[in-house]
Formats: structure tokens, sequence, C-alpha cells
């Protein structure tokens, strides 16, 4: 826990933690957590796509465990999403102290999970799990700064990212300890519990583009004001996500152009994030937002038009590695809860080509992305033991299997 705080002081705006993909207080969390690991037993190097990995190195097996979370935040993040998992798969390798397991032991710190620097969210997990697009070397930061040139500043090699890539025929899975980001567990009173899937997402980049003019002499009628249609796009988001049975849909972010107080607003570029655990939904839900934002524009004498999109499917825990957590819990705790995650994680990208699990951890109080993020030291401590565990019980069934 303390050093959670210490990791929140690697911030690059004062007074609040903000610590984007390859800015210098990446470099400072790199420093210290290379040192903890080390303690804790882990051979540590960063890896060409900006990953702190840490081995605990097999005496008699060639596979991998691989266990972590990612290490930048939103701006305005609390201290604990993301930075909390991997510190427990540190922690988890002090409590393995003296055994040998019959694999490899590594603890992923991703360099990126959010999203924020270059608008492209699980770089650090995308070069792992050798999915990482070459095309994104050249996306440009909010300064014009190129993804290849923030690797090359930060000394990494961005032509030899194929080295970050692990195979799925030398990795036994891949877990994930974080907060549940929601109130399920709390509601429960239960310190953890088992994802059983991660719902898929879309993320848009979408604008109106109107015509500016000046707000004393043009008339109100016949304006073809962008901030109008986008207004009106805005609520039918809310409208159109209550309509259907857990989806969820959010415009987190509008750009305004000019952005003048006696100026018709001429062009609004927004995003607009959706989420359901069914992709056909999902994709539903995208077409419907898409046709009505067509719809809205052309009532306010606008056009409208997607300028980006991605997504990632749901992604379903894999069953044989939940059900040995479920069962682990059941010997630490009692009954284990199983639940969904609403929010992504590095565990989607890995998930799609490692068998992937998630330990969810009690959120008091349910905020995320804020300062108010919370958890509680007991239940960190149960999520130690039940990770320690979970690597024992692994370690015996891989040795089972591998003597049959």
């Amino acid at each position: 826990m303390s050093r959670c705080d210490e990791l929140g002081q690697c911030s690059s705006e004062p007074g609040r933690i903000t610590r984007l993909y390859l800015d210098e207080p990446m470099r400072a969390v790199h420093v210290r957590l290379s040192e903890w690991m080390h303690q804790a037993g882990l051979s540590p190097h960063v890896d060409n796509a900006g990953n702190c990995i840490g081995r605990l190195r097999s005496q008699t097996g060639e596979k991998v465990l691989l266990v972590g979370s990612h290490l930048d935040s939103v701006p305005g993040a609390g201290r604990y999403d993301g930075v909390l998992g991997v510190l427990i798969g540190v922690a988890v390798s002090e409590w393995l102290a003296g055994c040998d397991l019959p694999f490899h032991f590594d603890v992923m710190g991703f360099s990126e999970e959010e999203g924020v620097r270059f608008k492209m969210p699980y770089l650090g997990s995308a070069a792992v799990a050798g999915r990482f697009d070459p095309e994104w070397l050249l996306r440009e930061d909010d300064k014009q700064t190129s993804m290849r040139e923030a690797m090359a500043s930060f000394g990494l090699s961005p032509d030899e990212l194929e080295s970050c890539r692990y195979t799925p025929s030398e990795v036994i899975g891949f877990v994930e300890p974080h907060l549940e980001q929601g109130p399920v567990l709390e509601r429960l009173e239960q310190p953890v519990g088992v994802v059983t899937g991660i719902v898929g997402q879309s993320r848009l980049q979408l604008a109106f583009r109107g015509e500016a003019g000046h707000a004393g002499t043009a008339p109100m009628s016949g304006r073809r004001d962008a901030l109008v249609a986008a207004s009106a796009f805005v609520q039918t988001v809310r409208d159109t996500a209550l309509s259907i049975d857990g989806l969820k849909a959010t415009v987190g972010s509008l750009r305004v152009c000019p952005n003048a107080s006696n100026v018709i607003p001429g062009v609004v570029e927004l995003t607009l994030d959706v989420r359901h655990l069914a992709d056909d939904v999902r994709r539903y839900g995208v077409d419907t937002l898409v046709d009505a934002g067509h719809s809205l524009a052309e009532a306010e004498h606008c056009t409208f038009e997607v300028l980006e999109e991605t997504a990632q499917h749901s992604v379903n825990a894999d069953a044989r590695l939940m059900t040995m957590l479920s069962d682990t819990i059941k010997e630490c705790h009692g009954g284990p809860v199983l639940l969904e995650s609403g929010a992504g994680h590095d565990a989607a990208i890995m998930g799609q080509v490692f068998p992937m699990a998630m330990l969810f951890l009690r959120h008091p109080g349910g905020v995320s992305h804020h300062p108010d993020e919370r958890v509680e030291l007991n239940d960190v401590a149960t999520a130690i033991e039940v990770l320690g565990q979970y690597v024992l019980r692994l370690a015996s069934d891989f040795s089972q299997h591998e003597s049959a």
C-alpha cells in the first residue's frame, strides 16, 4: 500500500496523479518498480514497448505464467487503478520466495492501457500479445510528437517491437488482479471475486460540421450550429443506452471550434464510448447512434462524420483458469463471487491470445479514475494470499500434466 502511495507521487501534474505513456514520470516508476522487483527475487527489464517486466526464474521449466496490470493513468487518477495489480504481483513473488516453480513467473507492468496520450489503448499488452499494429507508430499526441519519436526519446527501439511478443506455446496463462471499479463486491461484503468475462468496447471519434458565424449578426433561423447538433446527439446517446438492456454509451470529450463566446460553433469533435458483453448488441448500439448522428446533423443543416472507430471484442475468461481461481478463493476465504467486468483491461487483449483470468478486489465506494479511489488493506492481503495459493495450485496441476 505504501508503494502505491509512492508511485502516486510520479506524476506530470502537481497535486494530482497523471501518468501517460512514456512520459518522464513513467521513467521514475520504472526505476522504483525495478528496485522492488529485484528485492523480491525478480529479474527486471523494460521491453521495447515500455513494459516493465520482472521474471521469477524457474530452474526446471521453460513455460511462463504472466501476472500483472498497467502503470499509466488517466488525468487526475487514483492511486490503485492498474498499479495495485502490478504490485500485488511483486508481493506474490515475495510470498513465493524459496519455491521452485515448474514455470517462470513474470510480473507485467504494462506501459499503456488507458489510451490517453495517443488516443489508442492497450499499447503495452498489444505488444506482448503480438497485436501491435506498426501503423500506430505514426499517431501523434497533442504536442505533435509521434509515437515513434516518443519511443526513441524514451530509449526504446520502435522497429524491434516484435521482441516484446510472447508466443501462445510458451504462456500458461495471464492473470490480472484489479480493482472491481464497481459496487458488486462491496454490496455482497466480499473482498475478492472472479471475472467471467470482459465487455466488448467501441471507441469512436466523431465530428459535426456546420458553419461558424457572428453570434450577434447571424439570424437564429438558418444557422448551421454544430454544437446544437452535437448537444442533441449527447442526449440521444443517453436515451439509446437506457433503452437497450446492459448497454453503456458515453460521450466523454467535446472539442468546440472556434470555441469563442461570440462565435457560432462551426465544428464539434467528440468521442463516443459504447460497451456491452454481447458484441452484436454493442454493434447494434453503435450503428443506431451513427445513424442518429447523421439525422441530427441534417436537421441542423450540418454534416456528420465518423473520423475513427476502434473496437475490442468481448472476451471470456478461460474456463479452467477461472475454475481454479474460484476453488482457491473457496479454500482461502469462502464461496467465490462471479461477475463480469464492465471496464476494459489489458486482460481483454491478452485473453485474445492466451488463457486469461482476472481477480477483482472490493472497491469501497466504487469511484475509479478519481483521487477518491479506495481499497482496504485486508482485502489486498487476501488478494495476495489467494493469488499466491493459486500459483501453487497451477504449479501442482502443471507438474501432474507434465509427468503424465
